[in-house]
């Protein structure tokens, strides 16, 4: 099973918007492009939620039927490890294995022997062709990388064979993520990561790093863009090497996630992928659940009055939404609204306080941060929440298949440069 070269995760936590996620994807495939459709919700989500991963597959072969779908398109076990993967095998091709809290685990000293010996031909300059500048790699640092990554590929590799023995090798799509870390990983460190994967026998397709900045969720990247640029760029020329030099699959690309409205870095990313032809997997994660609220307050009524709700109740839980996610939001509580503006507001002001749009006058990241992890709010509504979804269906809908094609894959791929 393979991946197509471009492929756009698209996280639906309440299971309601497939069909308009996945017109957006078709309307860029239109222009020229070939990209899978990713359906990516995470064990936390459903919990959050109270859904199960085979509601993900049914939302996901609904809208394909629905459309007429005639690529491929898959779905995503998101974040999963060995405590939470057993739910997800019968009904997801796509397992993103995280073992990132292995990383900096201790390993047996004979395995980081073993490691660094299988390393002998790699020490001194190493020289990854179309990098400027050549690795030195010592004993010292082999021994560095295989404290912090050791563990962490072997965790890899447990994941991938249980699932190799309950779905059968070659039926799944292998991710494996490293990014959910306080430190990136650097270019070198990738590239022995790659042996250390290949070692073990992890055909991964797909590899998600740390890079070098903030990748906050819904918000815009936040951190030295020509420094992420050289990452990237690198990053991909490793990952073509070590396909030949290990024997990985062909068509291992880099992952980005939190990758939603990183609209700074994505024109790097576009240069970089065409500059040396090579794939790109992007995992959104939550925007769909914020235009689904954007959608609310632009339907006024009933609507806008639980898109203020959502807003209000988890201001008031604003420590205990944002937990879980502390490392991947920057929330300026002093820039949050009070209840009493908020309530004043009409729907556009909502919507254009919400909408992430660069340089308007009225987005406010941090009110839009503290919504994207309110979703727990939603859920709680129960049934309230999914009617007014139903009820306002035509309005969302074209807010989430504008927001996926006009604001991410036509910055993303320079489809404005296309035929459309």
């Amino acid at each position: 099973m393979e991946l197509s070269k471009y492929s756009f995760g698209i996280g639906d936590r309440f299971s309601h918007q497939g069909q308009a996620q996945l017109r957006a994807i078709m309307k860029a495939n239109k222009a020229g492009l070939d990209i899978s459709p990713v359906w990516n919700k995470s064990n936390r989500e459903h919990t959050y939620v109270h859904t199960h991963p085979s509601d993900v597959r049914k939302e996901a072969d609904a809208a394909v039927a629905a459309l007429g779908f005639a690529g491929k398109y898959f779905v995503d076990a998101d974040h999963i490890n060995l405590n939470t993967v057993a739910p997800f095998v019968e009904t997801a091709d796509f397992f993103t294995l995280d073992v990132a809290s292995f990383i900096g685990k201790e390993s047996p000293v004979d395995a980081v022997q073993s490691f660094i010996s299988s390393c002998a031909k790699y020490k001194g300059q190493l020289v990854i062709p179309g990098i400027s500048h050549p690795f030195e790699v010592t004993d010292g640092l082999l021994e560095k990388i295989a404290g912090k990554f050791l563990a962490a590929a072997r965790q890899a590799s447990d994941i991938y064979n249980y699932l190799k023995s309950a779905k059968g090798e070659g039926n799944f799509i292998t991710e494996v993520s490293m990014d959910e870390v306080e430190s990136p990983q650097t270019p070198v460190e990738l590239f022995f990561i790659l042996k250390m994967l290949a070692d073990y026998g992890v055909p991964a397709q797909t590899i998600a790093p740390k890079f070098t900045g903030r990748f906050n969720k819904g918000v815009d990247y936040a951190g030295d863009v020509a420094q992420f640029a050289k990452e990237f760029e690198e990053d991909v020329l490793v990952i073509d090497f070590a396909v030949n030099e290990f024997g990985l699959p062909a068509e291992l690309k880099l992952s980005v996630h939190s990758g939603s409205d990183k609209f700074s870095i994505y024109p790097v990313m576009a240069d970089v992928i065409k500059k040396y032809n090579k794939g790109l997997h992007v995992k959104t994660a939550g925007t769909t659940w914020l235009e689904e609220v954007i959608g609310l307050a632009l339907a006024g009524g009933d609507a806008l009055e639980a898109a203020k709700e959502i807003y209000i109740r988890a201001l008031s839980r604003k420590d205990e939404l944002c937990a879980p996610y502390a490392d991947v939001i920057d929330i300026d509580a002093s820039q949050l609204p009070t209840p009493e503006v908020v309530n004043a507001w009409d729907g556009e002001t909502f919507a254009q306080t919400l909408r992430h749009i660069p340089g308007h006058a009225l987005y406010n990241p941090n009110f839009r941060q503290l919504i994207h992890v309110g979703y727990k709010i939603a859920a709680e509504m129960g049934d309230k929440y999914y009617q007014l979804l139903e009820q306002n269906a035509e309005v969302i809908g074209g807010c989430v298949e504008e927001n996926i094609y006009d604001r991410h894959l036509k910055r993303l791929f320079n489809l404005s440069l296309l035929n459309e």
